[in-house]
């Protein structure tokens, strides 16, 4: 489970075990410590104690007084056989054949007894003090032994009178212990509650930076990349060098994403204007036929009767506006067309403004243009004006529609924006493709036309659209960059 966790809680999990396994091993040592000084130090006093009660015993011994020897022990250790003591809690005196001379347990150890009889372990310890010749102290530390035992043979003029055996009771490090344990408890939950807080809070930030790139990387195959927004960690370190990676990634993949979104749709344009042109030619064949057939019959033909002339009338009017639907479809910015000057931008004003009157809509009108500019007049004149009259039919009454013209070094922009209602995102992909109008009246090759013509003269165009403000940008090249 631990596996699935995220950084901002695997991090200072992982911390705080590691801050509690240091805390037990502190305690464990510095108890085993401890324990060392203290089996040290005991045994350092003992030893003095030890030689002490030898030379004490030696005479009672060589006389063969029981009870002096027994008062010896038993007024050096006033406070043997008591539990809370630290001194030793059991004292043996033990013959050269082992038996037991004199202790201070007389009821567990007889005179003359075998001191084997009370267990396994004082079998060995009667081993151990028998082997031991040295005339100094031996300790005897046995396995689950209750003592932990110190001999040292009773020796005088050389000649061994016996054996001491002093026998220290594991438990009295008890308490020592617990001590030690209680304060080194103190202190881990003290660590703990300085150090885990601050623990969560640098892990959290540690791991804060991983969560932002896995939650955008993530995101990455839901969302488009050009809708992506990554707050990211910058630094010089591997996860600021990571995000930065990532990021460089992300701006190549949005790159690469409008590209092809470019060549699809230049590429749909391109198949769709190639069929409406060969419509609209074969279209104009039979169109004109029927033009000039109309024609003949109204100038030669008898058109006295009413309902012929009305008839014939309707019947060229509809052609016509057949064939202006058509024309539309045959977009071409032919080069013979005069150069554009200042005054065909001003005509354009003029013709706009009574479409912009009937909706009350108010026309803000910025032309910079001070000099002909070397691009063709009318495919220029036809573009600015479809984009007006779209602009007038987008805005509701009393509207403003923005019209700003102007040349830098080596193009040409115009720009028109308009107050009315913006266009969705979901038909921006397709404004530009023929019949996909932005409202609900005309024949939307508006557009279309405005398209075809800024590709033939080298250009582009771009929409910008949002609640209450769309805006549309053109910019033709001309001169040495055209």
């Amino acid at each position: 489970m631990l596996h699935n966790l995220s950084f901002r809680y695997k991090v200072p999990i992982r911390s705080s075990i590691l801050i509690l396994v240091t805390a037990l091993l502190v305690t464990v040592s510095l108890m085993y410590r401890a324990y060392d000084d203290m089996r040290r130090d005991l045994l350092f006093n003992a030893e003095g104690m030890s030689r002490v009660l030898v030379r004490t015993l030696v005479p009672a011994i060589l006389h063969d007084d029981v009870w002096q020897a027994y008062e010896v022990i038993h007024s050096a250790y006033p406070m043997a056989g008591n539990a809370a003591s630290v001194q030793s809690e059991l004292i043996l005196v033990l013959d050269n054949a082992g038996n037991t001379y004199i202790a201070n347990q007389p009821t567990r150890f007889p005179m003359l007894s075998d001191p084997a009889v009370g267990g396994a372990e004082f079998a060995l310890l009667k081993r151990a003090a028998l082997q031991h010749q040295e005339e100094i102290p031996a300790v005897v530390d046995l396995d689950l032994a209750e003592y932990l035992y110190l001999v040292m043979p009773i020796i005088s003029d050389r000649v061994r009178l016996g054996s001491l055996v002093l026998g220290f009771p594991r438990s009295m490090f008890l308490p020592r212990f617990l001590t030690i344990a209680k304060r080194a408890a103190w202190m881990t939950l003290l660590s703990l509650a300085v150090l885990l807080p601050i623990t969560w809070y640098w892990a959290g930030r540690m791991a804060r930076p991983m969560v932002q790139l896995a939650n955008c990387m993530e995101r990455l195959g839901e969302t488009a990349p050009e809708h992506m927004q990554c707050d990211l960690y910058e630094s010089q370190d591997e996860i600021g060098r990571l995000g930065l990676s990532f990021r460089r990634m992300l701006g190549e993949l949005q790159e690469k994403q409008g590209l092809e979104r470019q060549i699809v749709v230049a590429d749909r344009l391109g198949a769709i204007g190639r069929l409406t042109s060969s419509i609209a030619h074969e279209i104009n064949n039979p169109l004109g036929g029927m033009l000039n057939a109309i024609d003949t019959f109204k100038r030669h033909g008898n058109c006295d009767n009413q309902r012929t002339h009305r008839t014939m009338s309707l019947l060229e009017r509809g052609l016509l506006q057949i064939r202006d639907t058509v024309a539309a479809l045959l977009v071409e910015a032919k080069a013979g067309s005069h150069t554009l000057t200042p005054v065909d931008i001003e005509d354009i004003h003029t013709l706009v403004a009574p479409e912009a009157g009937k909706k009350s809509a108010r026309i803000e009108w910025h032309n910079e243009l001070e000099q002909p500019i070397d691009l063709p007049a009318t495919p220029v004149r036809q573009t600015l004006i479809n984009l007006l009259l779209n602009a007038v039919h987008a805005v509701e009454e009393g509207g403003l529609v923005r019209c700003l013209v102007w040349a830098d070094n080596y193009r040409l922009h115009l720009q028109v924006a308009n107050d009315g209602r913006h266009i969705p995102a979901d038909k921006l992909e397709h404004l530009f493709e023929p019949f996909s109008p932005v409202s609900e009246s005309g024949h939307g090759l508006g557009l279309w036309v405005c398209y075809q013509i800024a590709q033939q003269l080298g250009g582009d165009i771009h929409v910008h659209s949002e609640p209450d403000y769309t805006v549309f940008t053109v910019a033709l090249p001309y001169g040495e960059r055209a």
